[in-house]
């Protein structure tokens, strides 16, 4: 920690501010000094002299928000700024989720990781190829490789199962188990990763999760001999996170096992209620729970947003996960048509959908898909109209109205779906759980269909303020000190001195996030989505403001540090 003299000032003083520490302390009010990116005091009235000083006087301060699922690992080699989630509020992002990475990547391989991100993650491909900044191979060069070219929040990244897989098995990663030898050359290159700096391992075996041509996602095809050689990869070197997004075919058991044998936590995504079998995410939750009282540490990641995404019929997210969408995936324009319009494939998307499923992204509710934009004249009064209620006007079956809809309109209807975590009492419950983590702002991946990196502001604003399901200062400590305490971060998460200062000061009253507003700043001009962050007055990374009232400030040095060690 800087040695301070307070004969001399220090960089920044924020006075009489309503300090929530992270901890579950109450709050108090506080004077914040800052010098050389550390807190260097924390105290009712501050002597000393700053060289710059903010009247906080009516407004809040509290640690960064972590946010511990992000999807930045592409848009970081492009944008350093990792827009837009340093004007919401967060100060640390961890990259790397589900195993959907870029590095370790052979060149040759480089086009299959692209096209399989466009599928999974829903990113522009053509985005991607002018985007991504391919000066590395292996993790480690990618690590060094971020280092180099800095970012405006701190980066913490895990090194993914699929990537693993494919720089191993080549084009085979997506189409079979691995031998023995394959699951060695793999643990290698995890415990190569580890020593680089890695924050965990992550892998994924959701069958929502799909690449090019309809393939699994690699780490889909692992054995639980692989998972569990992996796993203890990592946790040979006593520390890291092993993350998995689970699939229902993967038992809770099986985790206990993994966090058994490896010494690490692991982090099961994606745990969202489901209004259809509403039970079921509770099931899981009580398996964690019971997990943590025999002392094998166990936690969900859930989410504080309702699930909305938008998506046309030409790349249907949504449905994607169901085996009755197969014969769809990976075809072209005019084979896709032909298959949407066929009546057994639509029968056997029916049949599917009427039986009741422990997790899947849609989940037949027709009331909660909306048209949000048609290309024709003749439909424009289909508009903000959920299809249930076209359904029933015209005396048709709901997938059959929407298909029907999106082939006279070449695929080009947007739609929008709610489709999990809309259940306020549910998802109140998943919040407030001992063993859940408030995250899966996917923020970095689906740019066109949705856009949760404010899910902080949310938390505070929707959650804590509005509807009083958790305290503000709760809701602080779920952004902040328990994310930093699972992950291992140092010095972060919390409002001490010597600590990182990284800051949070808001307005209580109105902090939250705005409506979705599409702009178009991706390589090329390309779209994404984006939503105004409400109530922010200041956010800094390592002592460094890095946006305000008005959002990102696009000047200075660049203040996130690349987080390699971990306790």
């Amino acid at each position: 920690m800087p040695t301070v003299n307070l004969s001399h000032p220090v960089d920044l003083l924020i006075r009489q501010a309503l300090v929530f520490d992270g901890s579950l302390s109450e709050p108090h009010i506080k004077d914040v000094a800052v010098h050389q990116g550390r807190i260097v005091a924390l105290e009712d009235a501050f002597q000393g002299q700053a060289k710059q000083t903010i009247a906080a006087k009516g407004l809040a301060l509290m640690p960064g928000i972590i946010d511990s699922h992000t999807h930045f690992d592409a848009q970081i080699t492009w944008d350093s700024y990792v827009r837009p989630s340093p004007a919401m509020g967060v100060t640390t992002a961890v990259i790397g989720n589900c195993g959907f990475t870029i590095a370790p990547c052979r060149p040759q391989d480089r086009e299959l990781t692209m096209r399989n991100l466009t599928q999974v993650e829903g990113m522009s491909l053509d985005v991607l190829k002018q985007g991504i900044d391919w000066s590395f191979e292996t993790f480690p060069e990618y690590m060094a490789m971020l280092k180099q070219k800095g970012s405006a929040v701190n980066i913490a990244a895990y090194v993914g199962h699929s990537s693993v897989r494919t720089w191993v098995m080549g084009e085979q990663a997506n189409k079979r188990q691995a031998t023995p030898e394959e699951i060695d050359a793999m643990a290698v290159l995890v415990r190569e990763a580890m020593a680089a700096g890695a924050v965990g391992f992550a892998s994924s075996t959701s069958p929502a999760h799909n690449g090019e041509g309809g393939f699994p996602m690699p780490s889909r095809l692992a054995s639980d001999e692989e998972m569990m050689q992996l796993t203890m990869a990592m946790g040979s070197f006593g520390r890291g996170v092993y993350m998995v997004t689970k699939g229902g075919q993967m038992p809770m058991s099986f985790l206990q096992s993994l966090s058994q044998k490896s010494g690490r936590p692991v982090m099961v995504a994606a745990l969202l209620h489901n209004s259809t079998n509403p039970q079921a995410v509770f099931n899981d939750m009580a398996a964690i729970a019971q997990a943590n009282a025999q002392g094998i540490p166990l936690i969900a990641q859930v989410s504080c947003c309702p699930l909305t995404m938008d998506f046309t019929f030409a790349s249907a997210y949504p449905v994607e996960g169901l085996v009755s969408w197969r014969p769809a995936m990976g075809l072209s324009h005019a084979a896709l048509k032909a298959c949407l319009a066929d009546t057994a494939f639509r029968q056997s998307v029916k049949d599917e959908l009427a039986q009741t499923a422990t997790f899947r992204l849609f989940n037949n509710e027709w009331d909660k898909v909306h048209v949000v934009q048609t290309t024709l004249p003749e439909h424009q009064a289909y508009e903000q109209k959920s299809v249930a209620e076209l359904a029933h006007a015209l005396h048709q079956d709901p997938l059959d109205v929407a298909l029907d809809l999106a082939l006279k309109e070449d695929l080009q209807t947007v739609f929008t779906a709610q489709l999990l975590n809309s259940d306020t009492e549910a998802v109140g419950r998943l919040l407030n759980d001992p063993h859940s983590l408030v995250s899966l702002s996917d923020a970095g991946a689906h740019l066109t269909f949705f856009n949760d990196a404010g899910f902080g502001l949310h938390l505070l604003g929707h959650w804590a303020r509005d509807l009083g399901l958790m305290s503000m200062t709760q809701a602080v400590h779920k952004l902040t000190q328990q994310p930093a305490q699972v992950l291992g971060l140092k010095d972060r998460g919390l409002l001490r001195v010597g600590y990182a200062a990284d800051l949070l000061l808001f307005d209580p009253q109105t902090i939250g996030r705005g409506p979705k507003q599409r702009v178009f700043d991706l390589p090329g001009g390309a779209s994404r989505l984006n939503t105004a962050a409400f109530g922010v007055q200041g956010v800094w990374v390592n002592g460094q403001m890095v946006a305000n009232q008005h959002g990102l400030i696009l000047e200075g040095e660049l203040s996130g540090e690349l987080l390699t060690e971990f306790v």
